[in-house]
């Protein structure tokens, strides 16, 4: 206010702070003063889990657009995600790709169970690069695609659980899983999947 007050310029950034910070009178003192918005403060909002600064802003009629899901999940703030969907925000597959990569399995499940598009051809892959065990096996029950580079990115990480998974659940896999967990040296990945039969064609090394 003060600042205000004496002459210090504001932008649409003061918006987007106050929302991202959760302040909400100052968010409030903002608006009603004139000071311009756009779409990242709605966005901004739903980065931190601020609910009472997204709805705020969208009674005053602040945009928003796909980013202020895709924040929300980010954020793993599943009010947030719920209040955007249900008053008309947009989404699309960047909002499950979010949720897998950041292992928000609440959030994914409720945009994939209300609709939400997404890449069925990556969400293994990315659920594999990242450990998310709980979001493989929902992309994977609901239709999404795995491959021999879902097993490979499960051994170069280590993710010893998300391996087991895959190859119990047929998953294919080829010289290149054991090849990235020797270069890796993960040793584990590359035990499990040696002696349940994956294929390794010049081993460095002997493991028996």
């Amino acid at each position: 206010m003060y600042l205000q007050a004496n002459g210090c310029e504001w932008d649409q950034s003061t918006c987007t702070q106050a929302a991202t910070s959760g302040f909400l009178e100052c968010l409030q003192f903002a608006h009603e003063h004139g000071c311009p918005w756009t779409e990242s403060t709605c966005s901004g909002a739903a980065s931190s889990g601020k609910l009472d600064c997204l709805m705020y802003a969208r009674a005053k009629g602040c945009p928003w657009d796909e980013s202020t899901c895709s924040q929300a999940v980010i954020a793993g703030s599943l009010e947030c995600l719920k209040y955007a969907h249900e008053h008309g925000c947009p989404w699309n597959s960047i909002t499950c790709t979010d949720a897998v990569i950041y292992g928000k399995f609440d959030c994914l499940v409720y945009a994939r169970n209300n609709g939400c598009p997404w890449e069925e051809d990556l969400l293994c892959y990315f659920a594999a690069a990242y450990g998310h065990l709980n979001c493989l096996r929902f992309t994977h029950e609901n239709g999404c695609i795995w491959n021999k580079y879902t097993c490979a990115v499960a051994a170069a990480n280590g993710y010893l659980d998300i391996l087991k998974y895959l190859h119990e659940n047929n998953c294919p896999w080829d010289t290149l899983t054991c090849e990235m967990a020797e270069k890796n040296e993960e040793m584990e990945c590359l035990q499990y999947a040696y002696s349940h039969g994956c294929p390794w064609t010049k081993p460095s090394f002997s493991i028996e």
